[in-house]
Order: C-alpha cells, then structure tokens, then sequence
C-alpha cells in the first residue's frame, strides 16, 4: 500500500502553504460572503503568486473592512488613496478599485434577490467536481466552466474574475476537488459535501 503524499504545491517546508492546503484549500465554501471575499482575493493573486497573497491576507482583510461588501461599497477616492498608501496589501489601484466596484455589483444582485452561492455551485450542478491529476502540474488553467462562469460574472459587472482567476477561485472553495489523487486531503475534503 502506498503512503498518502500530500499535494506537491504546498511545500512542506512553508508552515503557511502548508496549513492553507491541510485547514481550506478545496474545502466546499457555500456562505455567499465568504465566497465572495475569496473569489476578491484571487482577482488580487492575478500576477503574483498565491503565497503573497497568504502573507499578506489579514492586512488586506483589515484594510478592506473585513470584506464587508456594504462598507466597502461605500469608498469613495479619499479612502481607496487611503488604502493604496498600506504597504502591506496589494496597492494595485485597478485591483482595489475593482474590489469597490465589486462590493457594488454583490450588494445589486443580492437586492434583486440572487444569492450568491447558488448562482455560482450552480456552475458545477451543485456538487464538487472531482479531479483526476497525479500531478498538480497535470491540472489546466482553466475549464469549460470556468469560462462560463467567468463570462457570468463580467455580464453581471465584475471585475479581475477571468477563466483562470476563476478556475483557481472554483479549486480554493471547492467546487473542484484538485487535491492530487495521492493527497491525504482529497478524500477527507470529499467527506465534506453538504
């Protein structure tokens, strides 16, 4: 019998990767705030690798009010130069402004009466799909759902959510189960379907 291997992408060495990969990644997240604060902070990954986005998430968590989609609805110049003056988050002024205007498009959906979380597992039928890769390496950068939902979300006015921001948004909260076939966490995250 073989030893379960964990997924290579989180070295062991790295206690945070490591602890991002064994506590959340690909765990099946259906609150619709708290998918919306996730699918924020990969649109603030594009360009930058996952683990800058880790180091610096609870700066970026306190200066963004907590992902609070009516607060940061609210920004106006002043503070959104305010937040490009902290060192310690992403200071991409598309990238911050697009998390405003986003806050904007949730709260306007929500108010038409769509939530969130369904609109978006309903890209997946509702359950988790899961991966069949050996190799994180072996996984695309994105999918046919991907893409669809990535066109949803920009016709609904969202920004920084392209295929592949997506498809790394759709792994993180698990609407795919990417854990290699040989991770201990694949079949302990499949328990976890709702």
């Amino acid at each position: 019998m073989t030893t379960p291997v964990p997924c290579d992408w989180a070295p062991p060495q790295d206690a945070l990767y490591r602890s991002y990969h064994d506590t959340e990644w690909g765990v099946p997240v259906y609150d619709p705030r708290a998918l919306w604060e996730k699918l924020q902070l990969d649109g603030m990954q594009a360009g930058l690798s996952w683990i800058t986005i880790l180091r610096k998430r609870e700066a970026i968590r306190e200066e963004f009010d907590g992902f609070d989609p009516e607060r940061l609805a609210l920004w106006d110049e002043t503070r959104i130069q305010r937040a490009l003056s902290n060192p310690g988050i992403i200071r991409s002024s598309q990238k911050i402004r697009a998390c405003v205007g986003n806050a904007r498009v949730w709260l306007e959906t929500m108010a038409r009466g769509e939530n969130f979380s369904d609109f978006c597992w309903s890209f997946v039928e509702g359950r988790p799909i899961m991966g069949t890769f050996s190799h994180h390496r072996d996984a695309p950068t994105q999918t046919d759902r991907s893409v669809a939902l990535a066109q949803a979300l920009k016709a609904r006015g969202y920004k920084f959510v392209g295929p592949t921001i997506v498809y790394a948004w759709m792994q993180a909260v698990g609407m795919y189960n990417d854990h290699e076939i040989g991770c201990p966490r694949r079949q302990a995250v499949a328990e976890l379907v709702r």
